[in-house]
């Protein structure tokens, strides 16, 4: 397995950088991997899964989007100047200029099947941007071939959940904060497990309209978005300390009778955490499944 650096442009002009890891044979098979908060694409994860499907004659691209770690610098185009990003200050709506970039980035690289998974906050991205290359970008939906979402969290529930009561002043906090034109601000440390702006916080929060998809507390909720996916699904989580309220096998089971998708392939993994740590080898031999399956 190689693992080459890659260096290449969101939609927007924001310089991304990542790593490919190559199947041994030359492929037009690919699969972009999207992380998710605090972290970025150096993942003992992703290498697990990069070597088995190269097995399938698949590579796999790990790329740093704009939310990578914690605090980072980015350039678009159209700015004259640098703006913070990071986790603590990332737009997730801009999530789609990254996702599409990279589409682009491997097309031009003359690849022309294409695979996305996110994990955690990366699931959210890619849902959220699978719909705008819907409505944006129809042109490139033949080349996408399966979508797969790690440990998908419902956000503002977890937020909700974090802060219990003192939710509502906080989110008052952050109101008050943006009137006075200071988005950019840090909140308060309790506010959130990960340093958060003004701006960030009430993204998930408050202004979330177009990334709260994942409400798996609402039983009379239609799963629009996820629905809008017409290509095989893949959807796993673990089931020991998981960002879920929801036993792993509940939400599973609930989620079969909301999504409608010819090739659903969901799941858990027994005794996987959030970051599947010590059951990537697992993960990745479900994955490899899948792939099998819809090929």
């Amino acid at each position: 397995m190689l693992g080459n650096t890659i260096f290449f442009k969101a939609n927007d002009g924001v310089d991304l950088k990542g790593i490919i890891y190559k199947s041994e044979k030359e492929t037009k098979k690919i699969l972009i991997s999207v992380h998710g908060m605090a972290t970025n694409c150096i993942k003992y994860r992703d290498e697990v899964i990069a070597k088995e499907i190269n097995k399938l004659g698949i590579d796999l691209l790990a790329f740093n989007n704009r939310g990578h770690d914690l605090i980072n610098y980015i350039k678009k185009e159209e700015k004259e100047n640098e703006e913070l990003s990071g986790t603590a200050f990332e737009d997730v709506y801009e999530s789609y200029e990254d996702i599409l970039g990279t589409i682009k980035f491997v097309l031009d690289n003359n690849y022309k099947e294409i695979y996305i998974m996110g994990h955690s906050l990366g699931s959210t991205k890619v849902i959220y941007s699978y719909n705008k290359v819907l409505e944006n970008n129809k042109d490139l939906c033949g080349y996408l071939k399966g979508i797969l979402l790690l440990s998908l969290v419902d956000i503002p529930m977890s937020i909700k959940m974090y802060l219990k009561d003192k939710y509502a002043s906080t989110v008052t906090y952050a109101k008050n904060m943006k009137k006075e034109g200071m988005e950019n601000v840090l909140m308060p440390e309790y506010a959130f497990i990960h340093p958060m702006s003004v701006k960030t916080f009430l993204r998930y929060t408050t202004q979330n309209e177009n990334i709260d998809f994942a409400r798996f507390s609402d039983q009379m909720y239609e799963y629009k978005e996820l629905n809008n996916i017409k290509i095989p699904l893949f959807m796993r989580w673990g089931n020991n300390g998981e960002l879920i309220i929801q036993e792993a096998n509940e939400l599973c089971n609930n989620l079969k009778s909301k999504i409608k998708n010819e090739k659903l392939n969901i799941g858990y993994i027994d005794g996987a955490n959030h970051g599947y740590n010590e059951k990537e080898e697992e993960l990745a031999k479900d994955i490899c499944y899948f792939i099998k399956e819809i090929n």
